[in-house]
C-alpha cells in the first residue's frame, strides 16, 4: 500500500487515534497513553511525540526522551503503526523524521530496546532494516528467559 503522510508532533486530538493504533499493535496498554503523553502536551517534558496522518488520522506514533546525564544521546521508547498502514513506509518515514528533528536539536546517538521474544521478530528486523546496530543484550531482563537488545544508532 502506498499512501502520502503528513508527519506532525502529537496533538491531543490524536490520542483517540493512537489508542486505536496501540489496541491493534499491542505495544504496550492504550490506558498508559493519557498519562505518558501529558506531560509533552503540556509543555512539561523533553520528550518528542511525532504522529503520521493518513487518510485524516493518525496511523502510526514515535515517542522519545533524551537519556539523563547524557550528551545528546535518545533513547526511541515507543514506535507503533496500526495493523492496517503495516509495511506501508510509515514506520521508517516516521522514524526518519524523527532522526532529522533529533539532528537539529544535536542529538548523537539513538537507542531502542526491544527482547527476544519471538513476538519481537518483526521488531529487531525492522531496526535492523533501519540502520540500528545491535549494541547490548542483558540476559533474564524482563523475564527468566527474556533478554533486553539493546539497538543504537549514530545520529
Amino acid at each position: 500500500m502506498t499512501q502520502d503522510f503528513i508527519i506532525r508532533a502529537l496533538q491531543r486530538d490524536d490520542l483517540t487515534d493512537i489508542r486505536r493504533v496501540l489496541d491493534t499493535s499491542g505495544l504496550f496498554p492504550s490506558e498508559m497513553l493519557a498519562d505518558m503523553a501529558e506531560p509533552f502536551l503540556d509543555g512539561a517534558s523533553l520528550s518528542s511525540w511525532l504522529v503520521a496522518i493518513g487518510g485524516g488520522r493518525a496511523v502510526a506514533f514515535a515517542y522519545c526522551e533524551p537519556e539523563r546525564m547524557t550528551e545528546g544521546t535518545y533513547n526511541l521508547l515507543a514506535i507503533a503503526v496500526g495493523s492496517d498502514h503495516q509495511r506501508s513506509g510509515v514506520g521508517g518515514a516516521l522514524l526518519r523524521h524523527l532522526e532529522s528533528s533529533l539532528r537539529r536539536a544535536d542529538g548523537r546517538l539513538l537507542l531502542v530496546e526491544t527482547s527476544t521474544d519471538p513476538d519481537q521478530d518483526g521488531a529487531r528486523a525492522f531496526y535492523a532494516g533501519q540502520d540500528f546496530t545491535e549494541e547490548a543484550r542483558i540476559r533474564d531482563f524482563y523475564a527468566p528467559g527474556q533478554t533486553k537488545i539493546v539497538f543504537w544508532k549514530q545520529l
